[in-house]
């Protein structure tokens, strides 16, 4: 007791109750606040070189730290340009692909027009050289046909002395692919021999199956035949 008759206010003694005395008459977050920070700060009897090594630290706070939100839009962009680069390989492809059998369309028209222009231009002064072109163009079975009556064709050419040359009118893909394709090709040619040495002029409609050869990648003409 005082000696003016105020009841003196009793200190608080110990550790708990000192604790109480900070925090009475604050608010919920300094109460939280200040239950982090004492919390942290180790006890009086620990080793001083411990609570040295504690006084940069910040408190520790009892709210959950916020999510990192710059996560969702990284993965958001890897995504779409995942699937930018999957759609630029895919038209790529397409690209490759459509190139190739547009390609391989435009080889097998020139291949049996050639072939069908040898057919019909064979002369009895070149007749040697002028069988063996065809023959080089051909494969299956027209070149096995061609071959087994190429000697009679000869003689044929030669006895009659004929003279003909032919021109591709016009050409058309009727089906094909990468490997195979069948082709409509008509031709005008003239022809001479000794029946009609001044010429007479021909018009043929002819039909080419042509395939392309594995190794050498050639079109060869594999069926050969007059439609009109």
């Amino acid at each position: 007791m005082s000696t003016d008759g105020h009841q003196e206010a009793t200190m608080p003694t110990t550790r708990d109750q000192r604790m109480l005395r900070l925090v009475k008459g604050t608010d919920a977050a300094a109460v939280r606040q200040r239950r982090a920070i004492v919390r942290r700060l180790p006890r009086a009897e620990d080793d001083p070189v411990a609570l040295l090594a504690h006084l940069d630290e910040e408190p520790v706070s009892d709210e959950e730290p916020p999510k990192r939100r710059w996560r969702l839009p990284l993965i958001g962009a890897a995504v779409a340009l995942a699937l930018a680069l999957a759609a630029a390989i895919l038209s790529g492809y397409q690209w490759y692909q459509d190139r190739a059998l547009d390609d391989a369309h435009q080889r097998a028209l020139a291949a049996a027009k050639q072939t069908s222009v040898n057919f019909v231009s064979v002369s009895a002064s070149s007749v040697d050289r002028d069988l063996q072109r065809i023959v080089a163009g051909a494969t299956g079975d027209f070149k096995d046909e061609f071959t087994r009556g190429q000697a009679q064709v000869r003689t044929a050419v030669v006895e009659n002395k004929v003279e003909s040359r032919g021109t591709v009118l016009r050409a058309g893909l009727v089906s094909g692919d990468r490997r195979s394709a069948v082709v409509l090709v008509a031709i005008d040619a003239t022809v001479k021999n000794v029946k009609t040495p001044d010429g007479r002029a021909s018009h043929y409609r002819i039909q080419v199956d042509v395939t392309r050869d594995g190794k050498s990648g050639a079109w060869l003409v594999s069926k050969l035949q007059f439609v009109g």
